[in-house]
């Protein structure tokens, strides 16, 4: 069986996880309630750090803002989301539903009510609200002016194609980088030269996601966060 770099990475985070969560007693008893603070039975946030939600901007700043993510294309996140959700749950319920007519009306069923429950327009309508709270509309409007202009224009073309081709050469030197290690410690490990591909060889693209899988959502850019390099 040979060595896969997206099982190893799987464990990885499994191991981390698993490090970060505190060991659960057999019996754990509830903090006593203290005075001058929020219980969460009673309906509190159990989270008192969590932060307000953001209000909606005035009329004339929500309209700056749709026309900016009209031009940056993050207008589409909510149909990209859609595409991207149904198209694992395609994936997973293809494994289990082997009739390809049988799958088209399970799919076509779902994707009737998924668009009802979750209309990309309400994505739309809650990325307004962020925007407005990190950018003021002096901020708004010089983005504007920027994705206007032939620059802005061909970063909103080139970006997904740089992020998608620099994501998946890292990719790849990880992956090197990686077996190197493995490699470095077979002799401590033996099992691992069973598991490991050929000294020099590098798993091909299959062996860890595709770049399809890395492909950022959306597929235009969004706006510069703040202190964000661009």
């Amino acid at each position: 069986m040979r060595f896969s770099i997206g099982i190893l990475t799987t464990a990885l985070f499994a191991a981390s996880a698993l490090a970060q969560t505190p060991a659960t007693p057999t019996q754990q008893k509830a903090p006593a309630h203290q005075p001058g603070v929020p219980s969460a039975q009673n309906g509190a946030p159990a989270d008192p750090a969590a932060p307000p939600p953001l209000e909606k901007p005035d009329p004339a700043k929500e309209a700056a803002i749709r026309h900016l993510m009209d031009l940056t294309q993050t207008s589409k996140l909510g149909d990209n989301i859609t595409t991207a959700i149904t198209g694992q749950v395609r994936g997973v319920m293809g494994q289990r539903i082997q009739q390809p007519d049988q799958l088209q009306k399970f799919m076509d069923t779902f994707t009737q009510k998924f668009t009802v429950a979750a209309p990309s327009s309400a994505v739309v309508d809650a990325e307004i609200p962020v925007y407005a709270h990190y950018f003021s509309m002096e901020d708004i409007q010089g983005l504007i002016k920027f994705y206007e202009s032939p620059l802005g224009q061909r970063v909103v073309k080139s970006l997904p194609d740089v992020v998608q081709r620099t994501q998946q050469a890292g990719l790849q030197l990880d992956q090197k980088a990686a077996l190197d290690v493995l490699r470095s410690m077979s002799t401590e490990y033996p099992e691992l030269k069973t598991m490991l591909p050929p000294e020099g060889g590098v798993p091909p693209p299959g062996g860890g996601p595709p770049p399809s899988e890395v492909r950022p959502v959306p597929e235009g850019p969004p706006a510069p966060a703040p202190g964000s390099p661009r």
